[in-house]
């Protein structure tokens, strides 16, 4: 079947057939000028990792212990109460405790290597306080003195089978907590290590690794207190010979930071953030590639004691919401050419929010920030993004307790499917609320991928193709609703968690209408784009 061409009203057979409102322009409806696109002609901007979209696991959810609760009645009661006499910080009751995850789930596993190959970033906060436990028996009741988490080899070998299943290289960071320091308060390799040597004897491998999670936050995150750009610089100085004989093959991330270029604290309230300037002039060279970490704002757990950082559901899709990656990578790719000119930018963190996502992070409506934040950061040259999280509390793919995918699993496996390492220039769009990004198409010399992502939640959008494709929309019948639909019929998994096909609606060339707050990929085979030959 094909999608109506023409200007005119759409038919009730094709309404019925391919769910209108994401292919046709709706009776009555303005006629914007139309652009046309030339998918033959668009030049090769840059090339991304194979491993480009990737996604983390947080260390907590290997060794199990206190991590964000979703949302519910209960955490909502909790947001809405005002805070008790002499209260500071945040409502223990807003974290619960978990067991670690199962990695040898076969779901997961079958979700997970749908997105491959990636990257599983095994970190966050509790990395920089968890011990090693390198000994077969279990773990203590208690950590040892200067760490707050326990990691054996057994968890940890289930992240190297997890890895090596599903085709995702590991990347990681180390502890850096009171426990691993000497006397004076200098950091030791000897648990890194231990680590190191035991991931070797079991055949794995660590792909990429940070020195510590975070050091724009670094005493926040378990480092002592007092701690700054001297001391993080003493401690590369011992960290960096020791990688480089420790493991020779791995590349080393740095420095790690948040907060900065899009700011997670109000003034006032940044005392003890340290800036990764400071710690860059202090460091001097040391890292293969820059990394950093981004969110754009935080969730409403957090920001219920600085609101200014928060965000709404009624700005998703908004340029100053979406522009937000832009600014931060702006600010630290500024960072990385003063300081580590011509070393590529990987993100190694991400999500719509911090503190464990907002609670349409688990809806399509944070689809169009996962998919623009993907489009945005490899034209501008990043070559990697790993996810917050694969399988935990509201920023995951999957939902943690059924691993129902979610929109968000559902945009990724569509960009893995066929948006390729090769990064094109599409050229003008013909509206700023119509975002467009281009690819070369998977698996198919000389073709092209568009995505085009209309951010209006009123009009539609359109331009002129001359070539034929194959048409994804994405849409829902709610922006807050989990559920999504591909083409008008709702994703959902089969028979044993089965993915089921995705196919494209076959287009003719010609004018394509895109619905308000829809998204849609274009895949064209025979685009003949030299540049992807």
């Amino acid at each position: 079947m094909h999608t109506n061409r023409h200007l005119g009203t759409c038919t009730g057979v094709i309404l019925a057939a391919l769910a209108a409102a994401a292919y046709c322009q709706p009776p009555n409806a303005a006629s914007p000028a139309s652009l046309a696109l030339a998918p033959a002609r668009m030049a090769r901007i840059g090339t991304v990792d194979e491993r480009f979209q990737s996604f983390n696991i947080e260390m907590v959810e290997i060794i199990g212990g206190r991590f964000w609760k979703p949302y519910s009645n209960e955490v909502d009661a909790l947001l809405k109460a005002p805070p008790s006499a002499g209260s500071v910080g945040m409502d223990p009751a807003l974290f619960q405790q978990r067991p670690p995850i199962d990695l040898t789930n076969t779901s997961l596993r079958k979700l997970a290597a749908a997105l491959a190959p990636a990257y599983v970033r095994v970190s966050g906060t509790w990395a920089n306080t968890t011990y090693f436990q390198n000994a077969e028996n279990a773990a203590p009741a208690n950590p040892p003195a200067g760490f707050n988490g326990v990691l054996t080899r057994r968890q940890w070998k289930g992240v190297v089978d997890f890895s090596r299943a599903i085709d995702a290289r590991i990347v990681t960071s180390f502890a850096t907590s009171a426990g691993t320091r000497d006397a004076a308060g200098v950091w030791t390799p000897a648990q890194a290590r231990q680590f190191l040597a035991y991931t070797t004897s079991i055949g794995g491998s660590i792909a990429a690794a940070e020195y510590m999670n975070e050091p724009t936050f670094a005493a926040q995150g378990g480092a002592p207190q007092g701690y700054d750009a001297a001391a993080y610089a003493r401690d590369i100085a011992v960290f960096l010979p020791f990688a480089r004989q420790a493991a020779p093959g791995m590349v080393i991330l740095g420095p790690g930071s948040i907060g900065e270029g899009v700011s997670l604290v109000p003034a006032g309230m940044a005392r003890g953030q340290l800036k990764t300037e400071d710690l860059l002039t202090a460091a001097g060279p040391a890292f293969d590639a820059f990394s950093y970490h981004f969110y754009g704002a935080l969730s409403k757990r957090c920001a219920a004691m600085a609101p200014v950082v928060g965000t709404t559901p009624e700005d998703a899709l908004s340029e100053q919401w979406l522009a937000r990656t832009s600014r931060a990578e702006a600010f630290y790719a500024g960072l990385r050419d003063r300081f580590a000119p011509g070393k590529p930018l990987w993100v190694t963190e991400t999500a719509g929010a911090a503190c464990g996502g907002n609670p349409w992070g688990s809806t399509f409506l944070d689809s169009f920030r996962y998919l623009d934040q993907l489009g945005r950061l490899a034209r501008s040259g990043v070559q990697v993004i790993a996810h917050n999280t694969l399988a935990s509390s509201d920023y995951g793919l999957l939902d943690e307790n059924t691993l129902t995918p979610r929109p968000n699993y559902w945009s990724a496996l569509l960009w893995r499917r066929l948006m390729g390492p090769a990064v094109l220039d599409p050229g003008p769009s013909p509206a700023a609320a119509l975002h467009l990004y281009a690819h070369c198409l998977r698996g198919h010399p000389g073709g092209v991928a568009l995505l085009a992502i209309n951010t209006d939640r009123a009009a539609s959008q359109s331009f002129e193709l001359p070539s034929e494709s194959a048409r994804y929309t994405l849409t829902a019948r709610n922006l807050e609703d989990t559920r999504v639909d591909l083409n008008g019929n709702e994703l959902r998994l089969g028979v044993n968690d089965e993915l089921p096909p995705l196919r494209g609606v076959p287009t003719l060339s010609g004018r394509l209408t895109f619905a308000p707050a829809s998204i849609t990929f274009l895949a064209i085979p025979n685009a003949d784009n030299r540049s992807c030959r």
